[in-house]
């Protein structure tokens, strides 16, 4: 483990405030850590540490999540497009023009909008239980379906179950090997960030949103097609949300991709954040090649 420290910083971005967490010599390689639901740049806490010696490391807040800014939703619109945009001018204001991206989750959509966009910028993708294909998305799903298709107080209502402190910790726990594992920081964290005030319209802005990710999954596999990034796919198997077959749906489209499962769920880091990291310090080794 490296002993360079995690700095913690604060850049203004389009009139908001981005929280990051920064490790590692900028001079060196560059992994931006994109986080997903309902969490921060806090899941990535102690790849930072790992990986720091070697690589430089930036994994930013979105806006409404960690300790960036919340804007309340009268002023600022939840979507993927609105947050993939900030993302993106944060990036552009660190000078940062050439990086590997990581991305889980909420990552996914927002890494292939900036890939997209930036082709010649991304080096490679790190996927941790990141979706880009319809058969990535499990049953769980039915009732965001729903609510994708009519939003009303009704179909509104299974996806406020997802707010509450139950949920966000069954989303860490489920199909873990040993929920003992996993420390309760984490969704004690994610808890009191989702209900400050406000907050509940903001995530179910988002959630509505989700359905714009569907429709630019042929987009995004054509970029993969075209662009045949370099990709480790790290996946816990267990995921409730995102099963196993949206990892290996990555093999169609991307040549070469290195693939591992992981027997744990949603948040593997949480569990094999050892063993994953060393397979992330591998393949960016093999990248400098």
């Amino acid at each position: 483990m490296s002993n360079k420290k995690t700095s913690y910083k604060y850049l203004q971005v389009g009139g908001l405030k981005i929280f990051y967490r920064e490790a590692g010599d900028p001079l060196k390689e560059t992994i931006v850590l994109l986080h997903g639901f309902p969490t921060s740049s806090h899941m990535y806490r102690r790849l930072l540490l790992e990986l720091s010696d070697e690589f430089h490391l930036i994994a930013p807040d979105y806006p409404g999540f960690g300790n960036s800014d919340f804007p309340s939703p009268d002023d600022f619109q939840y979507t993927f497009d609105n947050i993939s945009n900030i993302i993106d001018q944060f990036l552009e204001s660190l000078n940062l023009t050439s990086y590997v991206l990581m991305i889980q989750d909420y990552g996914a959509p927002v890494g292939y909008r900036i890939a997209t966009a930036h082709p010649e910028r991304v080096r490679a993708f790190i996927v941790q239980n990141g979706n880009a294909y319809e058969e990535g998305l499990s049953e769980g799903f039915a009732e965001s379906r729903k609510f994708w298709k009519t939003r009303t107080p009704e179909t509104e209502s299974p996806m406020r179950a997802m707010f509450t402190l139950e949920s966000i910790r069954w989303q860490y726990t489920f199909g873990s090997k040993n929920p003992e594992n996993i420390s309760p920081d984490n969704w004690n964290l994610d808890f009191a960030k989702i209900s400050r005030p406000g907050n509940d319209r903001a995530q179910l802005d988002l959630l509505y949103d989700y359905k714009t990710n569907l429709e630019l999954y042929p987009k995004w596999q054509q970029y993969l097609r075209d662009n045949q990034p370099p990709m480790l796919i790290t996946w816990g198997k267990n995921d409730p949300f995102f099963p196993e077959p949206g990892a290996k749906a990555y093999l169609q489209d991307v040549e070469n991709a290195e693939y591992y499962t992981f027997d744990t769920g949603h948040f593997a880091l949480e569990e094999e954040g050892l063993a994953i990291s060393k397979k992330i310090r591998d393949f960016m080794r093999r990248l400098k090649v």
